[in-house]
């Protein structure tokens, strides 16, 4: 392959290579690449469930997976979308997925070109013209003629990219959306069940045209009229959207009204027109619509027959870098530079950095660009790569004393037909394409002194789901899993008669690698990790134990380390654990018996019933069954013993239903201790915000007498804080008041509150605070309830509101 020396000429700086690696990580990464590999030999298992689609897939790369765990997936009706859940309540060994859909609007989309009337009669015109080139041509352009006429109309979606955690109002990802007849348009989902469009973006950046004549800048001399058929055909072409991509979250400052800055997070989003040109959207988070639109800007590309395109984010002696990767369907590829009006610490190319100019017929039509850190430069670098035809191109840069180095290579004899699909996953560089044959290629980037070159091995899905045919593949955010959308293969030389479209889940990491990554976690979050969490959730529940060396190094950790986050993954586990040991209901839950059934009543406060209501055999059968299952030793805690006797099903019941106790008991303590942790920091905000702590809608009172009433709790941060908030409270309590009676809630309990004439409210876990109004809002989970920020709310504590749960980090709403 050709190494293009550095873009300012010369060749690529060696002086950090030059030197012997220090024996360690490197210079075992260079041995495995010398060796045929072993270390990275992958086994894909499948994962159950397969979800099959109601309509056959559209467009290109129809399946991407967010941030925060929804798979998207483009048809011809809709864009289904999976949200993996890590859900704790459940004991069922399948993925948990929650399914909703993103409707295809009813109406076709047609491109502001001109005034409606103008409009009318030119197509009138050019569809009767007695040119062949023009009738001809007007007639069968799907973009003039969106709504079909003689031809089938355009239904289901091109493309679709998800932004960045954090944009809509719930702080999770929003969907831009881009329709086969040319509608672009933002989503978000901000309940559980419906998606809402919050705006459309090809209608007024239309107007926009419309107002400013189809001319780019005040400078452009003007076109012919709308009369012209060249004319029609640009002011089509320069609003007919090919790709669009999100740009990471970065930070604007704001003047306010009495001169103050603020600090405001905003988001790009980058449309690439079918003419070259490319739009810069702008705007304010969290979106909420047309009036988070802060400004939308047009570049030039200068590139024929566009195809693609990708952010170019780096980072360089704390300033961040940008740019725009542009691939075009002739083969070349290359940087953009984008300025980025009013953003903080942003710089941008002097010029376009050509990355590959051969006009060599292969499209490009998958641009990856990854952030890695290169061992041998001690520095950071991108890392782009490209689906090329059956090719991928790659491409490393990096910023030396020098300038700008670039290298560039293709890996060829990856796929004997062209790639589909490309997806990398983020964390570790690692790049996977596959064909419509079934077989996926997973290449890890190693690096040499000079540049890297990739380890690849096949992964026949063959193998795992039978002779399939492959549609599209996206990695999940931390790794753990690979969703491919596949039909039926050939089976004895023949084609299916019909084709199911299937969602399928394979795993590329083991329970061991999972466990590793969450107790080794840069981002401390459960739920931003819920495919490494669902891992470790199937591996629980399938051995009903949790295995000894994850005990030992999460223990070791919390000793350790004071994080909060390691309680909330021990929490985690001891409630997979109790799902695991609850026996199956034998009976079907919703079906009637006609026996008079003898129902054991016992309940678990919020862990869901201990016993199922059951009928005495099959309770029995199912008892003997569990005890068989949990025969094998289960470590929960180093107090707890390694096993469990095997036992006859007459005295059997007592050692089961010990353990969990035990296990509840556990939970109880967990629990406990992270709600201690959140008190002390609302308590650590109420003390900073408040001259005296007046009634700021914090039961500030009944959460310190909470905290001391407790005579084993003894924590001497928590004690000198409750004793400089009493001091700054003196004697005033300000009680909070049922609003049915009047009468005081006591703060007795962290989970609700109950007044004298028995009236119970539960309460808000992230303010402590009664929840007395009808609506309200739950995490993700269903683990605890929050109230709804109120406008006479201070700013901390809309902010203390915003947080995740406190016992499963996911969002709230």
């Amino acid at each position: 392959g050709k190494m293009a020396a550095a873009a300012r000429g010369g060749s690529p700086s060696l002086s950090a290579g030059e030197e012997e690696p220090p024996l360690g990580l490197d210079s075992l990464v260079e041995e495995a690449a010398a060796a045929p590999s072993s270390g990275f030999r992958l086994t894909a298992v499948r994962r159950e469930p397969a979800v099959r689609l109601q309509h056959g897939v559209s467009g290109l790369e129809p399946l991407a997976w967010s941030e925060d765990h929804r798979v998207s997936v483009s048809t011809a009706r809709s864009i289904a979308v999976l949200e993996q859940l890590s859900d704790v309540h459940s004991g069922g060994q399948e993925m948990v997925i929650h399914r909703t859909a993103v409707p295809a609007p009813s109406a076709a989309c047609l491109l502001k070109v001109g005034p409606k009337k103008e409009v009318a009669e030119c197509k009138e015109k050019f569809a009767s013209s007695v040119d062949p080139t023009v009738s001809q041509t007007f007639m069968l352009d799907r973009v003039f003629n969106p709504e079909g006429k003689s031809l089938p109309p355009m239904r289901g979606f091109k493309y679709s990219s998800w932004s960045p955690l954090g944009c809509d109002a719930n702080g999770r990802c929003l969907l831009a959306a881009l329709t086969m007849d040319n509608r672009l348009t933002i989503h978000a989902n901000l309940n559980r069940l419906q998606w809402v469009q919050l705006v459309d973006l090809t209608e007024i950046y239309g107007e926009r045209l419309y107002e400013a004549s189809y001319k780019l800048s005040k400078a452009d001399t003007p076109r012919g009229e709308l009369g012209d058929f060249s004319e029609f055909q640009r002011r089509h072409s320069m609003q007919t959207p090919v790709r669009m991509e999100w740009s990471g979250i970065c930070t604007t400052q704001q003047v306010k009204h009495n001169n103050e800055c603020r600090d405001v997070g905003s988001v790009l989003l980058a449309v690439l027109f079918e003419n070259g040109n490319i739009a810069v959207w702008q705007f304010q988070l969290p979106f909420l619509g047309k009036e988070s639109i802060t400004s939308c800007n047009t570049i030039e590309s200068g590139i024929n027959s566009p195809s693609v395109l990708s952010w170019w984010e780096y980072e360089h002696n704390n300033r961040k870098m940008s740019g725009l990767i542009v691939g075009s369907a002739f083969g070349p590829v290359k940087i953009l530079p984008v300025n980025l009006k009013a953003v903080k610490g942003y710089f941008t190319l002097r010029q376009p950095v050509v990355l590959w100019q051969e006009m060599d017929q292969l499209p490009v039509h998958s641009i990856k660009c990854i952030p890695l850190y290169h061992p041998y430069q001690k520095c950071s670098c991108s890392l782009v790569v490209a689906a090329r035809g059956a090719y991928v191109f790659w491409c490393l840069l990096l910023i030396s004393k020098a300038g700008l180095n670039v290298h560039n290579s293709h890996v060829t004899g990856l796929h004997s037909l062209p790639i589909v699909s490309m997806t990398a996953d983020k964390q570790n560089g690692t790049v996977y394409t596959c064909s419509s044959d079934g077989k996926v290629r997973q290449l890890i980037p190693i690096f040499t002194d000079v540049a890297l070159k990739f380890e690849h091995q096949v992964i026949k899905l063959s193998e795992v789901f039978g002779s399939v045919r492959t549609h599209g593949i996206a990695v999940s955010p931390c790794g753990a899993y690979l969703a491919v959308i596949t039909t039926e293969g050939m089976t004895n030389g023949l084609h299916p008669v019909n084709k199911n479209y299937q969602v399928q889940f394979v795993t590329l990491k083991t329970f061991e690698e999972a466990a590793a990554q969450l107790l080794e976690s840069s981002v401390q979050n459960l739920f931003r990790q819920v495919d490494l969490t669902d891992l470790v959730r199937w591996k629980i529940l399938k051995d009903k134990h949790v295995p000894q060396f994850l005990q030992e190094a999460l223990d070791k950790k919390i000793e350790s380390c004071g994080s909060t986050y390691f309680w909330r993954f021990k929490l985690f586990l001891l409630r997979i654990l109790y799902q695991s040991m609850q026996k199956a209901p034998s009976e079907v839950m919703w079906r009637p018996s006609h026996e008079d059934a003898k129902i054991l009543i016992s309940d678990s406060p919020g862990m869901g019933s201990t016993e199922d209501d059951q009928e005495e055999g099959t309770s029995k059968q199912a008892s003997k069954q569990s005890l068989c299952d949990t025969g094998k030793g289960m470590d929960i805690d180093d107090t707890a013993d390694d096993s469990l006797p095997q036992s006859s099903d007459i005295g059997g019941r007592e050692p089961m239903e010990e353990k969990l106790l035990e296990i509840q008991a556990q939970i109880e303590a967990v629990e406990m201790h992270l709600t201690r942790e959140h008190m002390k920091r609302v308590l650590g905000e109420v003390y900073l915000h408040t001259w005296i702590t007046e009634n700021t809608s914090i039961p500030t009172r009944g959460v310190c007498d909470f905290l001391m009433s407790d005579d084993g709790y003894d924590d001497r941060t928590a004690r000198v804080l409750i004793g400089h908030i009493l001091k700054k409270m003196n004697k005033q309590t300000f009680p909070e008041h049922c609003s049915l009676c009047k009468e005081i809630l006591p703060f007795t309990d962290r989970k609700q509150a109950v007044c004298s004439n028995g009236h119970i409210w539960l309460r808000c876990f992230l303010t402590y605070q009664s929840c007395q109004s009808l609506v309200y809002r739950r995490c993700l989970l269903h683990d605890s309830i929050a109230r709804h920020p109120t406008p006479e709310d201070p700013e901390w504590i809309k902010r203390l509101l915003q947080g995740p749960c406190t016992f499963c980090d996911s969002p709230v709403f």
